[in-house]
């Protein structure tokens, strides 16, 4: 007999997942009673493993020869927490651990528990959103491009949907600069296509005057890039996705700026930028080694210099000040940020451009890019607070979207996936959790109809050749229609890469990033994801319900969500024989038959049924 914890299960943990300062938590073990315990403790220590605070747990009764002890205990101060037990039995003491979802004594795991404040909790009508990602230069070009202040060099193609170039020029570089010439006016004449798939934000690659067609280069954060439009056409774009409910994101990228930009200018083309020398007003901003040409930069890249996030004339820059970057664009019409790999801004950083956010619209959305959880990262030795600190709304649900792929991928049975997305359900505040941004492809990962098609990997030259066969774009296509139920009905928001909806294919970057296939998309895909996007929209308890796996293996994967009295039981069967279903009202029915009577769901099927 082994002693029984559960920090997943009501029967030992009330409440959830995450507490808030002074929440009274309820613990609940069983001990064997031939263990004669006598003393029951529960030890919390802080992120450092340092001890926090110690509790006693009473005796509470017996039962089926256990010994069931109780202990109700709370945490005043914010923070990320870890705890264990010690409990003196007849042989001595011992600590007790955690192994998967039980317990082991004297090795394992310790339990995580953060202590979260209410103040900044992602906005309520962001909950359970539709997200479609686009990137800018490659989703729809309306109307001629105004070229005149653009950076050169550059290319402007006219073969819309032709491959992005890849391979370096004969100085060696891969300057990414040829540009299709996706525009804001663009985007906003496919809005109502957008809303057909029940997209309720846009979120949208840098959009910034830059050198590059990624626009991670900024070079001037208070303007648009020209080969997008005007500040007119953004206002434009604003006001008719609010009129069609849907809210703006734009990405924001602080942690460098394009070697470039007005504020470093290494070419000598503004004339005021760090490179010009100390009197520039943008020269602390950045750390040159060797003065003007060995400096800090992204990731060794000379063209993304970084920047001193806490230098105070950038913080003001981009924060504090009346006419900040944040107060520009939001002024322009946007409703949010996401922070460009937020887990190189420092955390004071992070926070104060949250708190001026919501100061200037208490219901804007900051999404951070985190590709691990979120709840317990460490970067450069730090323990980020993101959620103890309230620094985020939400991030990239990169956890969940690896999971999902190796289940629909058949690398795993079903046990990773429902660790995993426990995990994260048990370690985010239940508010964070949805609105997190679910997705299964980005600028920065293979199309997912490709990742799920096979294997490709391989250098560009390569991957550069990689075109699905009809057999693969099936297999692709199959596992897809399982993926993306899972990411529409687990909770957060499911989040559409542009054209993934379409039937886009390719690989690493820059074969991601390719042209919307206008009059070339795969209708019956399209067609799914509106019906996930109307399933979505329909169901409370799929925006913003609890979630509890109840099958995870042998390529069945069973979880329920509840919101008040009602209960949506949610199916995915990649196994090869058919699972019953329970009795109910069927809400999405994609291989579903009746068989002696009942209904199961076919092979490669997936359903959601109201019970």
């Amino acid at each position: 007999m082994r002693i029984l914890y559960n920090s997943r299960k009501e029967e030992y943990k009330t409440p959830f997942g995450t507490l808030v300062p002074e929440e009274v938590c309820v613990l609940h073990l069983r001990i064997p009673r031939d263990v004669q315990a006598s003393i029951v403790e529960l030890i919390v220590e802080d992120a450092q493993g340092e001890r926090a605070a110690s509790f006693a747990f009473a005796w509470d009764g017996e039962a089926d020869g256990y010994d069931s002890f109780k202990c109700d205990f709370s945490l005043r101060e914010r923070g990320l927490y870890f705890y264990w037990f010690r409990i003196h039995g007849n042989n001595g003491p011992f600590r007790l651990f955690r192994q998967g979802d039980g317990t082991n004594m004297e090795e394992g795991d310790k339990w995580q528990l953060s202590v979260v404040p209410e103040e900044r909790k992602a906005p309520e009508a962001c909950m359970g959103a539709v997200i479609y990602q686009i990137f800018p230069d490659r989703f729809c070009r309306l109307g001629d491009c105004d070229t005149t202040d653009k950076l050169r060099p550059f290319t402007l193609r006219e073969d819309w949907g032709g491959q992005p170039r890849y391979l370096p020029d004969e100085n060696g570089e891969v300057l990414c600069n040829d540009f299709f010439g996706g525009n804001f006016r663009g985007i906003t004449s496919r809005l109502d296509y957008l809303r057909s798939l029940g997209v309720t934000i846009l979120y949208l690659n840098p959009i910034c005057m830059a050198f590059s067609n990624h626009r991670y280069d900024t070079c001037d954060y208070r303007r648009p890039d020209p080969l997008l439009g005007t500040e007119d056409d953004f206002r434009a774009l604003c006001r008719e996705a609010h009129r069609r409910g849907m809210r703006v994101i734009v990405d924001g990228v602080y942690s460098h700026t394009g070697s470039r930009s007005v504020y470093f200018d290494r070419e000598g083309r503004f004339g005021n930028g760090a490179c010009s020398g100390e009197s520039s007003p943008y020269y602390k901003w950045y750390t040159f080694r060797s003065f003007p040409d060995d400096y800090d930069c992204w990731w060794n890249f000379p063209t993304l210099p970084n920047v001193n996030e806490l230098e105070p004339s950038y913080v003001d820059f981009i924060i504090e000040n009346e006419d900040s970057v944040i107060a520009y664009w939001l002024g322009l019409g946007a409703d949010g940020f996401r922070l460009d790999v937020v887990d190189e801004l420092p955390d004071e950083f992070v926070l104060r451009f949250h708190r001026r956010l919501r100061a200037l619209k208490p219901d804007a959305l900051l999404i951070g890019e985190v590709w691990e959880d979120a709840s317990n990262k460490t970067a450069y030795d730090v323990h980020r607070r993101y959620f103890v600190d309230r620094e985020l709304s939400s991030t990239m649900n990169y956890p969940w979207q690896k999971a999902i792929i190796a289940f629909c991928k058949g690398y795993d049975g079903g046990e990773a996936l429902g660790e995993v997305v426990m995990t994260i359900a048990e370690n985010y505040p239940p508010d964070v959790l949805h609105c997190m941004m679910n997705l299964l492809g980005s600028h920065d990962t293979m199309r997912i109809l490709t990742e799920l098609a096979g294997d490709f990997d391989g250098d560009r030259a390569y991957q550069a050749g990689v075109v699905l066969s009809p057999e693969q774009r099936a297999l692709g296509g199959k596992r897809l229609r399982m993926a993306s139920f899972l990411q529409y009905t687990l909770p957060g928001s499911p989040s559409i890469y542009y054209g993934d909806e379409a039937g886009m294919e390719g690989c690493k970057d820059p074969f991601c990033r390719g042209c919307f296939p206008w009059g070339n998309e795969d209708a019956a895909l399209q067609a799914h994801y509106r019906r996930l996007g109307a399933l979505k929209r329909a169901e409370p308890a799929l925006r913003c319900g609890s979630v509890e796996v109840l099958e995870a293996g042998d390529g069945r994967f069973v979880f329920a969500r509840r919101l008040h009295r009602e209960t949506l039981m949610c199916y995915v069967n990649r196994s090869e024989l058919a699972m019953p279903l329970s009795d109910g009202k069927l809400c999405y029915d994609d291989g579903v038959e009746t068989v002696e009577g009942k209904p199961v769901l076919r092979p490669g099927g997936c359903a959601c049924v109201r019970v």
